[in-house]
């Protein structure tokens, strides 16, 4: 081995030290542990737990609780992508050109939920959801109306989450977007402009194609986050009420860490790893073909 070879790893070992202490050693012996009773009798000795071969992947699909974080997950995918998407271009073209006057002040505001603490984020919207105190309810009370319990009822907890990570996560989404329109060419818009183009046919015929590649990075992150949603319902129902905003990851972390039924848990997590890299490769073939 060359002197140049040994020093680059001699450079990487602390790296390489720390990932695989960290993660792959976590990673290897989950997907072991999912294939076990692994619970808190077996926290001591590991070694102990009895192998059951594939009997936690085979139980999961009988597991009607399971199925229906499944359920909702996938809601939370379909509904919560499109409109977070949609409203981050909407907020980016307007910020990257609609608005002048106080531009970075309206971008700071956007993107201020994503490294705003969940818990208070989480205290924000119980105030203004609250059916008793909130802001909701007192408008509704001005005119005479009684306000919905949002989180209290089984038809409009799993839509009030949504909103409120479709608002937490629009900053990201939109940092994106300004990134995307600002590289799109000046040219390019004004010979559109001199070709007649308004400014309607201009965003459909210029902005939007030269803004696919963004919108497929956009699009598969924001999955991706969705598919793994924990802290939103985590934090303001814990699942409830009667598992209508439960999630696979809480689920999953409620299997493991409440009840330590924890070679369940490992198998619904490599379960989510697989149907995370099939609906990534899916977004990657159906939008990278747009994107030429």
């Amino acid at each position: 081995m060359s002197a140049q070879h040994l020093a680059g790893w001699l450079f990487s070992t602390p790296f390489l030290v720390l990932f695989a202490v960290f993660m792959a050693f976590p990673i290897i012996a989950t997907l072991l542990m999912s294939f076990t009773d692994f619970g808190l009798r077996n926290v001591t000795d590991p070694l102990s737990a009895e192998f059951i071969g594939v009997e936690n992947y085979t139980k999961l699909f009988g597991d009607e609780k399971f199925l229906k974080a499944l359920t909702n997950t996938a809601v939370f995918v379909v509904i919560g992508v499109p409109l977070t998407i949609g409203a981050g271009l909407v907020v980016a073209v307007l910020l990257n050109s609609g608005i002048d006057r106080a531009r970075t002040f309206f971008r700071v505001g956007f993107y201020a939920p994503v490294v705003t603490s969940i818990v208070a984020v989480a205290v924000v919207w119980r105030f203004v959801l609250d059916p008793e105190d909130g802001l909701i309810s007192g408008l509704a009370a001005e005119v005479g109306l009684t306000g919905p319990d949002f989180l209290g009822d089984e038809r409009l907890a799993l839509p009030s989450i949504i909103v409120m990570a479709v608002w937490r996560n629009l900053g990201t989404v939109m940092v994106l977007f300004i990134a995307g329109l600002q590289a799109i060419p000046t040219e390019v818009r004004e010979a559109a402009r001199l070709d007649g183009a308004g400014v309607f046919q201009e965003f459909r015929r210029v902005t939007v194609p030269l803004l696919r590649p963004t919108m497929l990075y956009a699009t598969v992150i924001t999955t991706i986050g969705y598919l793994n949603v924990f802290e939103e319902p985590f934090v303001m129902t814990q699942g409830g009420p009667s598992d209508s905003t439960l999630t696979v990851s809480l689920d999953m972390y409620k299997e493991g860490f409440s009840f330590f039924h924890m070679g369940y848990a490992s198998a619904m997590a490599y379960v989510l790893f697989v149907i995370i890299m099939a609906v990534t490769v899916l977004q990657l073939r159906l939008l990278k073909d747009n994107t030429k």
